[in-house]
């Protein structure tokens, strides 16, 4: 019963940072300024970190210092966080602020027009990046790190999979390509945000 209603807890909680990784995305989707919109998509991730809230890609990187029943909880979070990204763009498309779907389908065109080796790369980077920006911040409780490493992997056009969920939502585009694609880049994802973890853990 515990374990169950640790589940319900984790899957809640992932569900919220879903959605707020989905605001971040309306927001960068409303402006026309680049960096600006990558500035401001932060907001979703300073909010998952200040209210200890579940996003897959600032919880992989710690895959490597927990036990295998870890594996669950990151499923648990990713099956969250995609409820919530798919709310946020529901929400947004029944507003006024609909017209963000059509730059969101330019967005997933790209995407769904890449080459998995490209989507495994880009995605790769940008895990790293989510791990440095999360742990940075545990550290020192400095938001800086936060808006910089976020900019940096939208500005760089890397693969971040819970944003990417977000985009095919709002731009009502999934498909089985889409799903693949999503699923490639949340291996990729993975496997960026454990690298550094497991350098600290082999030099150690």
């Amino acid at each position: 019963m515990k374990r169950a209603s640790y589940y319900v807890r984790t899957l809640i909680l992932a569900i919220l940072g879903g959605a707020s990784i989905g605001m971040g995305g309306i927001v960068f989707l409303s402006l026309e300024n680049k960096v600006i919109g990558a500035l401001m998509f932060t907001v979703g991730l300073y909010t998952i970190c200040v209210h200890g809230l579940n996003l897959f890609t600032g919880k992989v990187g710690y895959l490597v210092e927990q036990p295998p029943a870890y594996l669950v909880d990151l499923a648990v979070i990713w099956i969250g966080n995609w409820i919530g990204t798919w709310l946020a763009a529901m929400g947004a498309n029944a507003s006024r602020i609909h017209g963000i779907a059509e730059t969101a389908a330019g967005m997933c065109s790209v995407k769904l027009n890449d080459s998995m080796t490209s989507l495994f790369l880009l995605g790769i980077f940008c895990g790293a990046l989510m791990y440095i920006a999360v742990e940075g911040y545990k550290q020192t409780k400095n938001p800086a790190i936060l808006f910089v490493c976020v900019a940096a992997f939208i500005l760089s056009g890397f693969e971040h999979c819970i944003a990417d969920m977000f985009y095919f939502s709002v731009a009502d585009v999934w498909s089985g390509q889409a799903l693949l694609r999503t699923l490639v880049i949340t291996a990729a994802n993975g496997v960026g945000g454990v690298m550094i973890p497991l350098a600290k853990k082999w030099k150690e």
